[in-house]
C-alpha cells in the first residue's frame, strides 16, 4: 500500500455517509486546472486516465465539462476508491469509469490496461500532487505507462510544485520540499530536468509548461517527433 502525507479522510475533513471524501486543495486548485487542460481537451473525443484521483472530486468536475471524453479515474488507496466511485455514483455521468486499481511503481500499472476491461490507447494521463509523495520509482512507472499507453497525439498532464535546474521557484516550496524529505527521503518536489530526461527514455518530451497559484505549475509531455 502506498504511503500518503494526508490520507483523505484522515485528516478532518468531511466525510460522507456514502463514502465521498473531500479535499480542501481541490476546492482552491479545480478551475485553474481544468482551464489549462480544456485548451488540449476541447473539441476532443477518447479516453483519459486520471492517475490518483484521491478523493475523486476532480475527475467528476473534468467529465462535467467534457461529454465527449471517457474519463478513468484511478488510485491505490482503498480508502480513496470507495470515495471516487462514491463520488462517480453521486454524480451519475455517463463519460466516468468505475475506478482502477492503479499502481504507478508498476510501469504496467493494472491487469484491466491489458485484458480489454480498461481503457484503450489513452488520449491524455493526468496526475496531480503525487510523484513529490512518493518514491522515484513511481515517477519512473508514471512515465513508462504513458510512454505505452498515450495515442500519438496524447499527452501526460502533471501538476504540482516543481524545481527548476534545481531551484526552487518559491520559498514555499523549498520548505515543502524539506517536510517531505524529513517524512521520507524518498520523497521531495522534482526538478523539471530530471523529468526531462525520464520522459526522454519512454519517448516523450516536454511540450509547455504552466505557471498555475500557488507556486505550483503544469508540465504537458508529448510524443517526440
Amino acid at each position: 500500500m502506498a504511503e500518503y502525507v494526508v490520507e483523505f479522510g484522515r485528516d478532518d475533513r468531511p466525510v460522507e455517509p456514502d463514502g465521498r471524501l473531500d479535499a480542501a486543495a481541490f476546492h482552491r486548485n479545480h478551475e485553474p486546472i481544468w482551464a489549462v487542460l480544456q485548451r488540449f481537451l476541447a473539441g476532443q473525443s477518447g479516453e483519459v486516465l486520471e492517475a490518483g484521483s484521491g478523493t475523486g472530486q476532480h475527475v467528476v468536475y473534468f467529465a462535467t465539462h467534457s461529454p465527449g471524453i471517457i474519463w478513468w479515474p484511478s488510485d491505490l488507496n482503498e480508502h480513496h476508491l470507495k470515495s471516487i466511485e462514491a463520488w462517480r455514483a453521486h454524480a451519475g455521468l455517463s463519460n466516468i469509469r468505475p475506478p482502477l486499481r492503479v499502481d504507478l511503481a508498476d510501469p504496467a500499472w493494472c491487469p484491466a490496461m491489458h485484458d480489454g476491461s480498461g481503457p484503450a490507447e489513452l488520449l491524455a494521463v493526468f496526475c496531480a500532487n503525487v510523484i513529490h509523495i512518493a518514491p522515484w520509482r513511481v515517477a519512473k512507472g508514471l512515465f513508462a505507462g504513458a510512454g505505452r499507453y498515450l495515442r500519438s497525439d496524447g499527452r501526460l498532464f502533471l501538476y504540482g510544485p516543481f524545481k527548476r535546474d534545481g531551484k526552487h521557484t518559491a520559498m514555499s516550496n523549498a520548505v515543502f520540499d524539506t517536510s517531505l524529505r524529513e517524512q521520507n527521503a524518498e520523497w521531495g518536489v522534482r526538478d523539471i530536468a530530471d523529468l526531462e530526461k525520464l520522459a526522454a527514455t519512454v519517448g516523450l518530451v516536454l511540450i509547455e509548461a504552466v505557471q498555475m497559484p500557488a507556486n505550483n505549475m503544469i508540465l504537458a509531455f508529448g510524443r517526440s517527433s
